[in-house]
């Protein structure tokens, strides 16, 4: 059955958001008659969903094209959006240096995930010269603009002293900071800094929160952490941490055979989303191991 919008529908971004998370086919429809109206916020939804596979098959090099679309017109987040497509090389060649200037471009007019992709690029140095200073600061810009991941990064810096003074009491208030805005890394840094302090209960309830929305990369380089933890019960976590690791592993394979794999011939049929979840198993983190 076709959905047909109502007026006000097409100028309701948020109202399309909404839909998607109701029904995804449905929203896909909306999402597209939105789009070709001039919508830009759902120009921006489209190239999302494309992105995803989401309602709607999945075609990268197309979401690329209306991220581009919906950027033209000043979407932040669109931009940002074609920072990642260049950085990760979904639908197009990977090119960091062109997705250091869409992030460039987002950060500069205040978008904090744009701020916090580029301060990725800026603290390793891809597609740009390292240049740490600068990281930290927008680090610390995101992070005063609520960005979660970036209050954990900045709380790394200031309590490693990472070009700027160490400074534990307000390393631990950014980690606590992060970890309450649902960051699963700052979670595990607030849990670290509470161990540390003797305060083993609840350190145990942030290491069960960020071992609840861990991803796979993450899971798999904390639990190596955990294994040396004085703390028994803090050290008995790993374990968890290790079958975490393995159930989100043979759920990835089961994904990957089920959505990637003609069952007729078993050929691979969509080799840019298998690079895709490569990319996003090796994210080239600052700071790649969690804070002890």
């Amino acid at each position: 059955m076709s959905f047909l919008l109502r007026r006000e529908e097409v100028l309701d971004g948020e109202r399309l958001k909404a839909m998607l998370e109701e029904s995804p086919a449905r929203a896909a429809q909306a999402i597209l008659m939105a789009a070709r109206e001039g919508l830009v916020d759902a120009q921006a939804l489209l190239g999302q969903i494309l992105l995803d596979g989401r309602g709607i098959a999945q075609d990268q090099p197309l979401a690329l094209r209306w991220f581009d679309i919906a950027a033209r017109q000043g979407h932040l987040m669109a931009r940002n959006m074609l920072g990642r497509c260049y950085e990760h090389g979904w639908g197009c060649a990977a090119d960091a240096s062109l997705a250091a200037r869409h992030y460039r471009v987002a950060a500069d007019a205040g978008l904090d995930w744009a701020m916090y992709n580029y301060a990725n690029l800026l603290a390793t140095g891809r597609g740009v010269g390292e240049d740490q200073e600068q990281a930290l600061d927008l680090y610390r810009r995101a992070a005063e603009l609520g960005h979660a991941k970036s209050m954990n990064l900045l709380g790394r810096y200031l309590e490693e002293g990472r070009v700027c003074p160490a400074d534990a009491k307000a390393a631990r208030d950014w980690y606590r900071r992060s970890a309450v805005g649902g960051d699963f890394r700052g979670q595990f840094s607030y849990a670290a800094v509470l161990a540390d302090e003797g305060n083993i209960e609840e350190a145990l309830v942030w290491l069960h929160k960020a071992l609840a929305d861990g991803n796979l990369n993450f899971l798999r380089v904390a639990s190596e952490a955990l294994s040396s933890a004085t703390d028994p019960r803090i050290q008995a976590l790993s374990v968890e941490y290790h079958q975490k690791t393995v159930w989100l592993s043979d759920e990835k394979n089961r994904l990957t055979r089920e959505a990637l794999v003609d069952v007729d011939t078993g050929n691979v049929v969509n080799h840019e989303v298998v690079q895709a979840w490569a990319d996003a198993l090796n994210t080239d983190d600052p700071f790649p191991l969690p804070r002890k």
